[in-house]
């Protein structure tokens, strides 16, 4: 993600603080002296930087602190107020239902307006359930219409446009009108972009915003452009009534710091931001809860909307068999069907506490399920449901192993991997009790069962997290923070947790 890097610094600086024997007014200047520095650096604008550091400066007051206050708490609670402050353009407009919202987004060229139109009308339409549609008013960019088309069409998503008409105010006006009188409840509208910013991309926006009365214009905004943000942003502001921002191509390597600064510029709410190329690749922005992950603190709220939206059910005959210390390969595949439901499994693990730290750049490739998916497809109905010792057979075991690896198009060592990460599977749960919660476990189970999840995880990634008594103590935490929450989280059955988070550590063993 373009803030990795940002992320990794401040957090860096506040661990350091929390490692100063004596907190006091010149190890405070060092840390937001390291603060400041790593928000430059990431294209955040000096002037709300240097805001920052005076707002953190007031609030942590060395001289007026009472005696027992916890000064490093109170330093990263200041940080994280105001980082918060940076990001929090206020309150957005909500959509009303059984009336028709229009929504004109507006931006320069290649800030990726158009995928954006369908990005947020998918959106819409998936997660709030409401009817939806795209108008194309974009006749200055050739293919632009055929682009939107065709991203409309994949998602299943109506859309207006013409190919003979080049007034982008009557088919805005004919758009509209058409699915007002459809009673659809949004409508996206994709305007012109220009390479910089012009009369005549300004007057054409204006001419569109009074001939539909839009009720929520969206400036879309590359998180590439860097210190460009502000001005491109305040420009638009000055324009037209702009009430959001989304920031596209937060999954590039640029600094990204700009975009954010130009939320302080249009003084209006950062609303969604785009971290792929996929029509899934929509994310609801959050502030307090984007900060804390950018802290490296994870994001355990979003990890169980995910998983609640995927509707992973318990399986009652999975638990029977574990019961009689029995998975076989079958059951190994169903698991992992489940969790590619959960989306991209970098962005998944990236929403654990303290773990995105040690995620690679190419973490994405790193995970194998599908390929061992696609291993167990080439397997005989029988193979599959039996426990591998098909494989292990000293008469058969070059021989189908050869087979599958034919079948599947993978080298016979990815065959055997497959085979060594389900014996550790089974043997995970075959060690623990499933009749009880890991809360109320002895601290003797506790400890073998993290002791089993952690002999999943890469040597190099436990060394990172400082050893293996803190890899558990840290997971001990995080297994317990999950059944601490609410109670119609998927994930508070200790069953499903078990399996879930099994998954996660598993794919560890690629990190290095």
């Amino acid at each position: 993600m373009v803030l990795v890097d940002l992320g990794r610094r401040l957090a860096g600086a506040l661990q350091r603080m929390n490692k100063t024997l004596v907190v006091d007014e010149s190890a405070l200047d060092d840390c937001l002296k390291e603060i400041c520095n790593a928000l430059i650096e990431s294209d955040v604008n000096v002037k709300l930087v240097s805001k920052l550091r005076a707002n953190v400066k007031n609030v942590v007051n060395m001289q007026h602190i009472p005696p027992g206050v916890n000064r490093r708490n109170l330093l990263k609670g200041a940080v994280l107020d105001e980082l918060c402050k940076l990001v929090d353009g206020g309150t957005p407009y909500q959509i009303q239902r059984g009336k028709t919202n229009v929504i004109m987004l507006v931006g320069l060229q290649g800030a990726g307006k158009t995928t954006t139109c369908t990005k947020l009308a998918y959106y819409y339409m998936k997660s709030k359930r409401l009817k939806t549609a795209l108008v194309c008013t974009d006749t200055y960019r050739a293919g632009a219409f055929d682009q939107l088309k065709q991203n409309a069409t994949k998602a299943n998503i109506p859309f207006f446009g013409s190919y003979t008409e080049t007034d982008p105010v009557i088919i805005a006006q004919k758009g509209v009108q058409k699915f007002k009188q459809e009673k659809f409840e949004v409508v996206i509208i994709d305007t012109s972009g220009r390479h910089k910013q012009e009369d005549s991309l300004f007057e054409e926006m204006l001419q569109i915003s009074q001939s539909v009365t839009p009720d929520n214009i969206i400036f879309v905004m590359d998180a590439s452009i860097g210190q460009a943000a502000e001005s491109q942003a305040r420009a638009f502001k000055e324009q037209v009534p702009v009430a959001g921002v989304i920031i596209t191509k937060l999954d590039g390597h640029a600094k990204g710091g700009g975009a954010l600064s130009a939320v302080a510029a249009t003084e209006s709410p950062i609303l969604f931001i785009g971290t792929g190329e996929r029509v899934t690749d929509l994310e609801d922005f959050v502030p307090r809860s984007f900060i804390r992950k950018l802290l490296g603190e994870g994001d355990l709220g979003k990890l169980f909307e995910i998983v609640k939206g995927a509707k992973i059910k318990d399986n009652p005959e999975l638990i029977a068999k574990l019961k009689n210390k029995r998975f076989d390969l079958r059951d190994f595949y169903e698991q992992l069907q489940n969790l590619t439901k959960l989306g991209p499994l970098d962005k998944i693990i990236s929403l654990l506490p303290g773990f995105q730290e040690y995620m690679p750049d190419n973490s994405a490739e790193s995970f194998p399920f599908k390929r061992y998916m696609t291993i167990m497809d080439s397997m005989t109905d029988k193979e599959l449901d039996s426990d591998g010792n098909f494989f292990f057979d000293k008469n058969l075991h070059t021989s189908r192993i050869r087979r599958v690896s034919r079948g599947s198009g993978c080298n016979e060592l990815f065959v055997k991997e497959l085979l060594l990460q389900y014996k550790k599977i089974g043997k995970l749960f075959s060690s623990v009790d499933l009749n009880s919660s890991y809360s109320r476990a002895s601290p003797k189970d506790k400890q073998k069962f993290t002791s089993q999840l952690a002999g999943m995880v890469h040597p190099g990634v436990i060394q990172q997290l400082g050893g293996q008594n803190n890899f558990q103590g840290w997971l001990n935490n995080l297994m317990l923070n999950f059944e601490a929450n609410e109670e119609e989280s998927p994930l508070k059955n200790s069953n499903n947790l078990k399996e879930v988070v099994a998954r996660f550590y598993e794919a560890a063993e690629d990190h290095n």
